[in-house]
């Protein structure tokens, strides 16, 4: 796919913040609880959290594109930090720029845009990951027009350290899935509650919380788009979700690849780099071609997305085909370290971990194949 000039310099201007204020402290900041909330004001700064919300609300007003190939260049620097990237772009300020009132779009995306709120989105829940239909957390209407939340949300991206929550819960339990709502709520709300931070095998420059909203209060300016409406909200946006991780994992990827490409050029056996050797050298143009080709798959679905086409197969696609592939390209950098690899002094070790988790989160390998098979 030929990138246009502005897509471009998205793209080289996230390398190049990515790689000056994030990768030379990722390691640092997993050993020390995470990444500090400085860096998303920076990021915020350069239009990196709100890619695509629009310039008369803070945002840097690029095209889906763009925003993917960004996410590619944080991920390649931190696959953590992209996470918190894309739940704060998409869904969180993608929902509120399309169905938010004005005030909602006025009082929370410049916000949003600048880095100086993050979002979460609270979806899943301990007995509903992959059914999002069957959630249980309820809102029940307060009276006045307002609501009152209960029930408990899992595996929360940023859910320590957002500022604001985007809340799917049932309002009408005999409507079934067209009884979801959403709200937008602040997470300093009494009734907001981080049950316990997970520790996790990957993504620790990251918080990931069991939530439990115990009466929390939304007004009726809270709600989010129409009464019923809020699973085609939340689920409106997976597309655009699967191809963000697409990019995260070319970005991890790419990052596994060149680093076992530059200690294949320094490492010696036999007289020579080990780069010389046919057995490492194929192994390394099969990474590449691999990383290669889920970059043109989440391009195309990107594309598909931004020219406001139905994107589900190719976003799925993409999604399935990249997370894969990561994990067997970082698995492939680890070898081809040696026992190197399987030292936290060197970065593939790292990359290898961050890698697992794409293959389950915006819907499993098992769900894309799912999507994917019914499309055909």
């Amino acid at each position: 796919m030929l990138l246009t000039e502005e897509q471009r310099a998205v793209r080289e201007a996230a390398r190049a913040f990515a790689q000056a204020e994030i990768a030379p402290h990722a390691a640092a900041w997993e050993r020390d609880g995470g990444a500090p909330r400085g860096l998303y004001r920076r990021m915020g700064e350069i239009g990196l959290m709100g890619v695509c919300v629009a310039p008369e609300f803070g945002g840097a007003g690029a095209d889906f594109v763009s925003y993917v190939l960004a996410m590619e260049e944080v991920a390649a620097a931190d696959c953590g930090v992209a996470n918190v990237m894309a739940a704060n772009n998409s869904p969180v300020a993608a929902a509120i720029q399309k169905h938010g009132t004005a005030a909602q779009k006025d009082g929370w995306l410049p916000k949003l845009a600048r880095g100086e709120c993050i979002g979460a989105i609270l979806l899943t829940e301990p007995h509903a990951g992959s059914d999002a239909a069957a959630i249980r957390t309820r809102a029940r209407p307060r009276g006045d027009g307002g609501w009152v939340i209960d029930g408990s949300k899992s595996f929360v991206t940023s859910g320590a350290t957002a500022d604001l929550a985007m809340i799917a819960a049932v309002t009408d339990p005999a409507a079934g899935k067209r009884g979801i709502t959403c709200f937008v709520c602040p997470t300093g709300r009494d009734g907001y509650r981080v049950v316990r931070e997970e520790s996790k095998l990957g993504h620790r420059t990251n918080d990931t919380c069991q939530i439990a909203l115990d009466a929390l209060e939304a007004g009726e300016e809270d709600m989010l788009g129409e009464p019923g409406a809020g699973l085609g909200i939340t689920l409106g946006h997976l597309s655009a979700g699967r191809v963000a991780v697409a990019a995260q994992a070319v970005g991890t990827a790419r990052a596994a690849l060149e680093a076992a490409r530059d200690h294949a050029r320094e490492r010696e056996t036999f007289g020579k780099p080990i780069i010389e050797h046919q057995a490492v050298a194929f192994r390394l143009a099969e990474m590449a071609t691999e990383v290669e080709v889920a970059r043109q798959m989440y391009l195309h679905a990107a594309a598909l997305e931004a020219a406001g086409e139905n994107s589900i197969r190719e976003a799925s696609m993409a999604k399935l085909f990249a997370s894969e592939m990561a994990e067997r390209v970082c698995s492939g950098a680890i070898q081809i370290h040696g026992g190197y690899g399987y030292i936290s002094d060197f970065p593939v070790e790292k990359y290898y971990r961050d890698a697992r988790v794409l293959q389950i989160y915006e819907g499993t390998s098992e769900i894309q194949k799912i999507v994917i098979g019914r499309m055909l």
